[in-house]
């Protein structure tokens, strides 16, 4: 990759990724570089330095993690865990996906007998990870407050969701919260350039800024359209990343977002979807990116407000599974009531 500094497979922040990168050969990468110790991870030390505390104390809390995917949520209690048990792990963590086992009788069965149990000649608590708890039930998670009281001399939870709002108050208050926010591009970085030497890539630097503008500080989906692009592509440039996602090109976006601000009606509904039809863009890809690229224009507040209200009732309608040539035109449509807004506002200022 050119002019990029590499971090080297000796560097003590990749010991324990780079470790295991011949036994696993045949993982996805999500799962073959994942942190498996908590000084492994890029981010949040606060975090970090809040659970060596109280791992070393062992004055665990029930715990609560919450924010977007791929921020360290799953791989920070799982080396948590790893540190606190050991060659035990597996006789004292229970995992498990509540996305998929969401019910009470998950709750009532699995946990409480897990939870329930004492494990013979070994010291400490058992520890209950749910992973995407905000998708249990309301009468699980009710449940799962009743369990939780009554086995805390035995067990200690972690809750883990994207949406803290979707976990009743009564769990909440009986966790200590922790925030995951997004990964920016600097703790990113290092980590991917150095998965890009281990697997021997051949990545251009536009398209490396490319996979950091498309991962939004989510690792795994970093990490997925990596491998993704370097199993279809042999060099992991711009246009090969943006094939392999589907997302429009920025020098698309650019052009569209253009035709919406200049050419009339008809003639920019015509060539957005002939573009739409050439390159296989979703209408909801092409929405997002205009918005985004937009945030960088200077607009009146007034045509600013109307556009992006205009541009969610847009996204809503398409959530819904509206027609999406339809939903294009009425994209059109809305830049076109913009850009009169525009003009409006122009004259207004010119004769004041």
């Amino acid at each position: 990759m050119a002019d990029v500094e590499m971090k080297t497979m000796e560097d003590p922040m990749f010991e324990g990724i780079s470790s295991r990168n011949r036994s696993t050969e045949s993982w996805p990468w999500v799962e073959k570089y994942r942190p498996s110790s908590l000084s492994d991870l890029i981010a949040h030390q606060a975090i970090i330095s809040t659970l060596n505390r109280l791992i070393d104390a062992q004055k665990l809390p029930h715990l609560l993690f919450y924010g977007p995917p791929g921020t360290g949520k799953t791989s920070m209690i799982i080396a948590a865990a790893r540190k606190m048990y050991g060659k035990n792990y597996s006789s004292m963590v229970l995992e498990l996906n509540a996305s998929d086992d969401r019910g009470i009788d998950v709750v009532r069965n699995q946990i409480k007998e897990f939870a329930g149990t004492k494990k013979l000649f070994s010291q400490g608590v058992k520890l209950v990870i749910l992973d995407e708890a905000d998708s249990m039930t309301n009468d699980a998670q009710f449940s799962l407050r009743r369990v939780i009281e009554k086995y805390t001399k035995n067990a200690r939870f972690c809750l883990i969701c994207n949406y803290v709002s979707k976990i009743i108050p009564a769990l909440q208050s009986r966790c200590t919260r922790f925030r995951f926010a997004p990964l920016n591009d600097s703790q990113v970085s290092d980590r991917v350039k150095h998965i890009v030497q281990l697997e021997k890539l051949n990545m251009t630097e536009d398209g490396f800024k490319a996979i950091l503008r498309l991962g939004q500080g989510d690792m795994r989906r970093i990490l997925n359209i990596l491998q993704a692009t370097s199993m279809a592509h042999e060099i992991v440039n711009e246009t090969n990343v943006y094939m392999c996602t589907g997302n429009p090109l920025p020098k698309d976006i650019e052009l569209i977002t253009q035709w919406l601000f200049n050419e009339s009606f008809p003639t920019a509904v015509r060539k957005c979807l002939e573009v739409q039809k050439i390159k296989g863009y979703a209408t909801s890809d092409i929405l997002q990116d205009v918005y985004r690229y937009t945030m960088e224009l200077e607009l009146p507040p007034r045509c600013r407000m109307y556009l992006y209200d205009e541009l969610a009732k847009l996204e809503h309608r398409l959530a819904n599974g509206t027609t999406e040539e339809l939903q294009l035109a009425s994209l059109v449509a809305i830049f076109a009531i913009t850009r009169n807004q525009m003009s409006n506002a122009v004259a207004a200022a010119s004769i004041s």
